[in-house]
């Protein structure tokens, strides 16, 4: 059967094409965004075979260069009925944005996902949740803080979640699995969830499959490279109501997740250390710069208590509000629209309609595509698009 073709179109659910075109060679989560903004999977996936022309911005992606040949270069290694196959081979739920299913923490974020592959069953996600991480060279003591900050979360009901990697990740979920009847925890991880990484895992993994959920934004046969760790981090940001750091380094992937924490006005707490232990820099950095203490697991339940935003199966929109000026440029791009001809219509100044341009990109409320701009498709939802 040649991929493309009209009748895998008939043969195969939307999901089989959405899990083929999140791997595809260059694609980005905004180009990836883009496709399924403007058109079914099925019909996204014939586009970038090239089986079909591109329409409106989607059109404006093929003028980057080498990337259409890349996209028809990967349709042919990846046809969707074979990574539908891998997905339901290996027990892989196939989530689009804004259908049934997908996780409303995320749904919202000024960096959503497209395309989600879970292990396990996200609806066990029914309560509050507490992001826990740190370093991989975590001490003795970091690591037992770790066990029991997870443990005595579970047994209270709050869903651990956490990364899966080496040192405090583990302890994290290692402790939230250790109470029977314990809350589900969750693992947001950077490869594909039939690549366990790191290897000595693979039965942490499988623990949290069975009794949580695993979440990547990767196929099946994704490799950890490095470039996936931070946009991992943006995600498990995304699920926690509060995140806390156990241990730390001065510089690290435990700081790109707080960072992208504070970004969502999501609480950050921090657990301190001795002064001259190097894995605690970067936490006792951060409660030096006025971050929450922990020292048991109540002060997370009072940090808890502090933002139920996000509690509940509510999808919460953490994006600022845009002010009036912005919100204008928002009215204006009810269409894709560059960023002179937004001068045009707003009457604003170039300076000003490329801040704030700039602006609502980073918040999530506009995308652009090789210099067009134009809303996110639920920008409308929030009232800032007068009638027409």
């Amino acid at each position: 059967m040649t991929a493309g073709r009209s009748d895998i179109d008939h043969a195969l659910p939307d999901e089989a094409f959405a899990a083929s075109l999140a791997g595809f060679d260059r694609m980005t989560v905004n180009r990836l965004n883009v496709l399924l903004a403007h058109m079914s999977p099925p019909h996204a996936f014939a586009v970038a075979a090239g089986h079909e022309q591109p329409r409106g911005l989607v059109r404006q992606l093929f003028d980057i260069e080498g990337l259409a040949a890349a996209w028809r270069q990967s349709a042919s290694q990846r046809p969707p009925e074979l990574v539908y196959e891998q997905c339901v081979s290996a027990g892989i739920t196939v989530l689009i944005r804004g259908r049934d299913g997908f996780p409303a923490p995320v749904l919202n974020d000024p960096a959503p996902a497209a395309v989600l592959f879970v292990r396990g069953d996200l609806a066990r996600m029914s309560g509050r949740r507490v992001g826990i991480i740190g370093t991989r060279n975590a001490t003795s003591s970091g690591r037992d803080t770790a066990t029991m900050l997870g443990r005595d979360l579970s047994a209270l009901g709050v869903h651990v979640v956490s990364g899966l990697a080496r040192g405090i990740d583990g302890c994290a979920h290692r402790g939230a699995l250790s109470v029977p009847g314990g809350a589900a925890p969750l693992a947001v991880v950077a490869s594909g969830l039939d690549v366990v990484y790191p290897r000595e895992h693979a039965a942490l993994w499988q623990q949290v499959a069975e009794r949580g959920a695993l979440i990547s934004e990767g196929p099946p046969g994704t490799v950890p490279e490095a470039y996936r760790f931070p946009l991992r981090n943006r995600i498990l940001a995304a699920f926690s109501e509060v995140l806390v750091v156990v241990e730390s380094r001065s510089s690290g992937g435990s700081l790109i997740t707080v960072n992208e924490a504070r970004d969502r006005g999501i609480l950050v707490m921090a657990v301190p250390g001795a002064l001259r232990n190097r894995a605690s820099e970067g936490t006792n950095a951060l409660v030096r710069d006025g971050c929450p203490l922990v020292l048991d697991v109540d002060d997370v339940l009072i940090g808890l208590g502090l933002d139920s935003r996000r509690a509940g199966g509510v999808a919460y929109d953490p994006r600022p509000r845009p002010s009036a000026a912005d919100a204008e440029l928002l009215d204006a791009l009810n269409e894709p629209r560059t960023l002179d001809h937004l001068v045009l219509v707003t009457g604003q100044s170039l300076v000003d309609c490329a801040m704030g341009l700039a602006r609502l990109e980073a918040d999530g409320w506009v995308q652009q595509v090789n210099g067009w701009f134009e809303a996110t498709t639920d920008s409308a939802l929030y009232g800032f698009r007068s009638p027409t």
